[in-house]
């Protein structure tokens, strides 16, 4: 299914999810003015007991490069454009014959790894703690839940390898694990996912975003929407993938567009992490490791591209 395709669902869909009141998932357990979601359990604890997880101290680069050729759903971009300002044809400034580059970039938060904040995803225009989008997006910047907000984050990682569980080096498209497979393969792993977790899963996809870029963007493997409320139900702070979807493309119904999302950020607040890159982590089968983010602060953003780093 191509990202024509779920486009066209999406606007035949129209109202997905319409919230009705014995759907009602808000105010948030952490009150009626909540902004930052699962990321209110990240503290000075938190980071103590992540620190207890360093022995090799051994580095992780989760993020993959952001540039044009990266695939992203449309009609998201990313250009980049470097200049020597003042300084053409070559010229030098100054009598100490100074020179620089700085360069503008085009593009959207949402290529290449990348975070989803909690005013990304809706339900019936409803976001996270029962706020309504017309309430605040806006063209300069959204006046609630923007990814500024986010703090320093350092906190226990896990690592799923799916891919490993199922006894594969990829998975294919369209393949959906659920509560039972996350069981599973934790169990095998011998890890237990715990209260204020960063969940990350390696389904091996990401090994397509050089060998074949068009297959890699077209569909992916993921989470379906029982796996994502077994999640949930764990209070974990964020849940990645190395797929640019989380949640499997084409949906498990193709008349329910991105339920995962509506699950782990409108219902719970928490964050969606894509595009991880969790090759070197399931080689190393580094199951456990602390996460470390730091979140550039784009004033408004509704997303962010990062470059998380685990700590063995």
């Amino acid at each position: 299914m191509k990202f024509k395709a779920i486009m066209a669902a999406l606007a035949l869909a129209g109202g997905v999810g319409t919230v009705q009141a014995e759907d009602k998932f808000w105010p948030s357990k952490w009150g009626a003015d909540d902004q930052l979601g699962a990321f209110n359990m990240n503290g000075p604890e938190r980071t103590l007991e992540a620190v207890k997880l360093v022995t090799t101290g051994k580095t992780y680069r989760l993020g993959v490069e952001s540039s044009p050729k990266t695939p992203s759903y449309p009609p998201r971009y990313f250009h980049i454009t470097v200049l020597t300002p003042n300084q053409a044809p070559g010229q030098s400034l100054g009598d100490n014959k100074f020179n620089y580059a700085d360069e503008i970039i085009a593009g959207w938060m949402g290529t290449g790894s990348q975070l989803d904040g909690l005013g990304h995803a809706a339900i019936d225009d409803v976001y996270y703690n029962g706020k309504h989008g017309r309430d605040f997006i806006r063209a300069d910047g959204l006046t609630m839940f923007g990814t500024h907000q986010i703090p320093p984050v350092v906190t226990r990682g896990v690592l799923i390898d799916i891919a490993a569980c199922k006894k594969t080096d990829m998975l294919v498209e369209n393949t959906v694990f659920n509560s039972a497979d996350i069981k599973a393969c934790a169990a095998a792993q011998g890890t237990e996912i715990r209260k204020g977790d960063v969940v990350l899963f390696n389904t091996g996809w990401l090994n397509l975003l050089d060998l074949d870029p068009v297959r890699f963007g077209k569909a992916n493997p993921g989470i379906g929407h029982d796996g994502s409320k077994y999640l949930a139900s764990l209070d974990v702070m964020a849940v990645g993938a190395d797929t640019w979807a989380l949640e499997a493309i084409p949906c498990e119904d193709p008349k329910i567009i991105f339920p995962v999302h509506q699950e782990l950020l409108t219902r719970h607040g928490i964050y969606i992490l894509e595009n991880m890159d969790t090759r070197e982590l399931a080689k190393d089968k580094a199951y456990e490791f602390m996460f470390v983010l730091g979140a550039a602060r784009m004033t408004g953003a509704v997303q962010m591209i990062i470059n998380p780093v685990a700590i063995r």
